[in-house]
This record gives C-alpha cells, structure tokens and sequence, in this order.
C-alpha cells in the first residue's frame, strides 16, 4: 500500500500571524541513507526552486551538528537577500530543526523529521512555524507568501523524489 504524500497550511489559532505547513514524503529509501542527503547542507541549493537563486555563502566544509551556523543568498522576486540559520536541534537519522536568524521572515522554524516507513523506506515530515514582517503590510500579502511557501515545498518533493526514488 502507498503512503501518500502531504502538504497542508493553515494558521497556528495559537499565535496570530503564525503561519504552519506540515508536508510528507514517502521515499522507498532506509532512512539512514534519506538523513544523509539532507544532511549535506549543499543539497538545499538543488532541492529549491531556481527562481529563489539560493546560494550557500558558508565556506564548502560545513560540518551539521547542533549550534551550526549557516549562511545563504536568496533573491525574493529579483531583491536579494541574506539567510542565516542555526541548526538548534541534531539527532542524526531521526530529525533536526534549523531556525532563521537573519532573513525574509520575522520567524521560520522548520522542523525535519525522519521516521521509518512500513514498507521499509523513509516518511519525512516538515513542520514549519513562519511569521511574516511588517505588521499589517504583512498580514496583506500572506495568502501571496503562503502560495509561494506552499510552490517551494512542491518543487522540493519533486526534486526530493526524483534525486532519491
């Protein structure tokens, strides 16, 4: 039997102006194997989509553990800006949590965890809390970021599966 994939989206009731999306891939691979492909950190730029021009600027050996800082390049609709993120929480093979420090957001934790599959493979599950900036300018442009998050995530599984399946 299939395990079907998941992507959802709605608002956290208890934070205003917290936004959730939980996502899930099933993957025929052992999640040892699936961890480590994302756990190399440069493996973010192939699974975001081209038109985020995601760039890492940390120096080539990044080493993931907990307390990791990473720096990357995005451009948002042709503006460019910088990203950092702390990995906060590393367990390897089960999951690992990075939260942005400096970037497009007023919040973003994402949460990564790995479990193992009936059928032998891998379930990921993404869970990311996002608060936008500017207020009400913010609260007026969600649904726009929302569909974006929602396309980025799309474009991850895609790329997830075909690099992994």
């Amino acid at each position: 039997m299939a395990i079907p994939d998941r992507l959802e989206h709605d608002r956290d009731a208890r934070n205003p102006g917290t936004f959730i999306l939980r996502a899930a891939l099933h993957l025929g691979r052992p999640r040892p194997e699936v961890f480590a492909f994302f756990a190399d950190a440069h493996n973010l730029e192939v699974i975001t989509p081209p038109s985020l021009r995601f760039r890492i600027k940390t120096p080539d050996a990044i080493v993931i553990a907990r307390g990791t800082l990473i720096d990357y390049r995005i451009s948002l609709h042709g503006i460019p800006m910088v990203w950092r993120t702390l990995i906060s929480r590393w367990e390897p093979n089960d999951v690992f949590v990075d939260e942005q420090l400096r970037g497009p957001y007023a919040k973003w934790v994402h949460t990564h965890t790995f479990r193992d599959a009936p059928d032998g493979g891998t379930i990921i599950e993404d869970e990311v809390r996002y608060r936008l900036p500017f207020g009400l300018l913010g609260r007026l442009v969600a649904p726009l970021i929302r569909h974006e998050v929602e396309g980025i995530f799309r474009f991850r599984t895609a790329r997830v599966r075909a690099l992994l399946s």
